[in-house]
C-alpha cells in the first residue's frame, strides 16, 4: 500500500483530539510533522503523536517529505494557504467552510485541477455509516416517496472571542454551522439545488450571521428546508417525510466514535427506533483521502467543493 505522508498545519482542537489521532489510524497514512506558529505548541503536539514539530507553516511547505496537508486553520485563512500548498506541490485536505465565497472556491479548485492535486472539504459526517443505513430505508420505499427533507444544526454561543465571530477570519453561521445542512441536501437530493429564499440575522457590533434558514428546491422538485446559527437551543438532526411515513436522525453530524447513532422511523400507527453501528467518520474521510490520492480520483471532489460554494453563495444573495 502506498504510504502518503501527512504535516498538520496548525494545532486547532479538532485536529488535535479528533483528526490527528484518525490520521495515525489510517495504514496508508504516515503523520510527519505537525506546525504551529507557536513552537511550544507544536512540540506539545508532536510528542504526543510522536511526530516532527515545526514551527511556521511555510516551513512546513518547504519539506519535501510531505505529500498532504490536513488544514484545521479558520476559513479566512484558507484562500492564501491552501494555495500555498498547491503551489508546493502539497494534496489538501481543509477544514470546512473550504472558502468564504465561490470565487474563492473556484480560484483554489482551478490551482488544484492544473497541478493535477487533490482538494477536499473536511465534511467528516457524510462518511458515517448511519446515513447507508437511511439511504437503504429510502430505497426500500420504507416512507414512499419523498416529500420534504428538513435539516438543522445550530448551538448555544460561543465566548465572545471566538474566530467565529471574526469576518476577517471567514466567521458566520452559514460557513461554519449552515454548511451541514447544505451538505446533507446535497448528500441526498443531489446535484442541482437552487435557493428560492433565505434568511440570515446579523451581530451588528461583530459583522457576522449568527443564525439563519434556508430554502432549497431540488430538479425533482423534493424541497429542503434548513436552519442553523450559533445563538440556538442544540439541533444536530435532518429527517425525511415521506408519503408513508417519516425518518428522523437525531445526531446527524456529530457521532463520536463509539457512539451508536438512533434512527427513528414512523409511520401509521407505528414508531420503531434503530441503533446504527458506531462509525468513525474521521478515519473513514481520511481513508477516502488516501484512495483518491493513490488512485488521483480528483474531479468529483472539485467539483463538491465548488458547488457546495455555489449555494452557500446563492444563500446570502438571496438574503440580500
Amino acid at each position: 500500500m502506498r504510504k502518503i505522508r501527512i504535516g498538520v498545519m496548525g494545532c486547532a482542537n479538532i485536529a488535535v483530539r479528533s483528526v490527528i489521532p484518525a490520521i495515525v489510524s489510517i495504514p496508508g497514512l504516515e503523520l510527519a510533522a505537525v506546525a504551529s506558529r507557536d513552537m511550544d505548541k507544536a512540540h506539545r503536539t508532536g510528542d504526543i503523536f510522536g511526530c516532527d514539530a515545526v514551527e511556521g507553516y511555510k516551513n512546513l511547505l518547504d519539506r519535501k517529505d510531505i505529500d498532504a496537508v490536513y488544514m484545521p486553520l479558520p476559513t479566512g485563512l484558507h484562500d492564501e494557504w491552501v494555495m500555498k500548498c498547491l503551489e508546493a506541490g502539497k494534496h489538501v485536505l481543509a477544514e470546512k467552510a473550504l472558502a468564504c465565497d465561490f470565487a474563492g472556491a473556484a480560484r483554489m479548485v482551478d490551482k488544484a485541477a492544473s497541478s493535477n492535486l487533490l482538494l477536499m472539504e473536511d465534511f467528516m459526517f457524510q462518511y458515517h455509516s448511519q446515513h447507508e443505513f437511511v439511504r437503504t430505508m429510502l430505497d426500500s420505499g420504507e416512507i414512499g416517496e419523498i416529500r420534504l427533507f428538513r435539516s438543522c444544526f445550530g448551538f448555544p454561543p460561543f465566548p465572545g472571542d471566538n474566530f467565529r465571530y471574526d469576518k476577517a477570519l471567514g466567521g458566520g453561521a452559514l460557513l461554519d454551522a449552515g454548511g451541514y445542512p447544505v451538505k446533507a441536501s446535497r448528500m441526498f437530493l443531489g446535484k442541482g439545488l437552487q435557493v428560492k429564499a433565505a434568511n440570515l440575522c446579523y451581530d451588528k457590533e461583530k459583522g457576522v450571521d449568527i443564525y439563519g434558514s434556508a430554502y432549497l428546491s431540488s430538479p425533482s422538485g423534493v424541497v429542503s428546508e434548513i436552519a442553523f446559527g450559533f445563538d440556538n437551543y442544540y439541533q444536530c438532526n435532518y429527517e425525511f417525510w415521506g408519503s408513508k411515513g417519516k425518518i428522523i436522525v437525531e445526531r446527524a453530524f456529530t457521532p463520536p466514535p463509539g457512539f451508536k447513532p438512533r434512527i427513528v422511523l414512523e409511520k401509521q400507527d407505528l414508531r420503531e427506533e434503530f441503533q446504527a453501528k458506531p462509525d468513525n467518520h474521521f478515519a473513514n474521510i481520511l481513508a477516502e483521502f488516501h484512495r483518491a490520492i493513490v488512485e488521483k480520483d480528483f474531479e468529483t471532489h472539485l467539483d463538491d467543493v465548488l458547488d457546495q460554494a455555489r449555494i452557500q453563495d446563492e444563500i446570502r444573495k438571496k438574503n440580500d
